[in-house]
């Protein structure tokens, strides 16, 4: 596993010097589209406004899956399944996803995503907070993929890394918030506990010696870590 913590090092250099959005939009346009589920799925929720992966987080996702060749994969914040079925479409035969979504709704749409592909042997939605459902989850896995409340983003890491293997690969999406956390220009007061949070979070997987932390400016802002050894937690 020390090839993809070096692979991230050196992404994260590359990224920071190409966030103009002239520059982004050029790479977004250069994703080929999806087809069958995932564009229906891209169509929903666009129709729906609900929230789902960019473009270019989706590709990042797939790298991802592909490069630590991730068979077991812990997922917070479902939603209605996109980034389940991408992930699981991108780990090949014999994968298992466990996602947590706190809405019942988009739970049970979820579900039926699923089925539609036949992956309902492989992804696992359990339905509920996830600070919750952490608690419950058994068992180690080799990627961890957090999309959900941005102000409980701390407390999903403390919960669930100690689930991820040595050398495993955790991500947080949307981290930039907007691009409140970095500029406060951009700030608006009814987010600032959740800003504070999100800088309080990054700050923290950024500086600690057990993980291997790049930051990219991409989408929303996506975390990715590489797990050096345990973590341990300041009581």
């Amino acid at each position: 596993m020390v090839i993809p913590c070096i692979f991230l090092r050196i992404w994260g250099d590359y990224m920071s010097q190409i966030n103009h959005e002239y520059i982004n939009n050029y790479l977004v346009g250069l994703i080929p589209q999806h087809e069958d589920i995932l564009k229906e799925l891209e169509g929903y929720a666009e129709q729906h406004n609900t929230p789902i992966v960019t473009p270019d987080v989706a590709g990042l996702l797939k790298v991802m899956v592909k490069s630590v060749q991730a068979k077991k994969i812990l997922e917070v914040g479902t939603a209605i399944g996109y980034s389940s079925i991408l992930m699981g479409l991108s780990a090949g035969e014999d994968f298992s996803i466990t996602t947590i979504e706190k809405d019942e709704d988009n739970a049970a749409l979820a579900v039926q995503n699923i089925k539609k592909v036949g992956m309902e042997q492989n992804i696992k939605v359990l339905t509920g907070d996830a600070s919750e459902v952490l608690d419950h989850i058994e068992g180690t896995f080799d990627m961890i993929f957090v999309d959900a409340a941005k102000g409980q983003y701390m407390d999903f890491f403390q919960k669930s890394i100690g689930k991820l293997k040595v050398g495993g690969i955790f991500i947080c999406d949307n981290v930039l918030f907007r691009g409140m956390v970095a500029e406060r220009s951009l700030l608006i007061r009814r987010k600032i506990t959740i800003v504070k949070r999100l800088k309080k979070f990054l700050h923290y997987i950024s500086n600690i010696d057990s993980l291997q932390t790049t930051i990219i400016p991409m989408g929303d802002g996506v975390s990715i870590s590489c797990k050096l050894k345990e973590v341990v937690f300041d009581d």
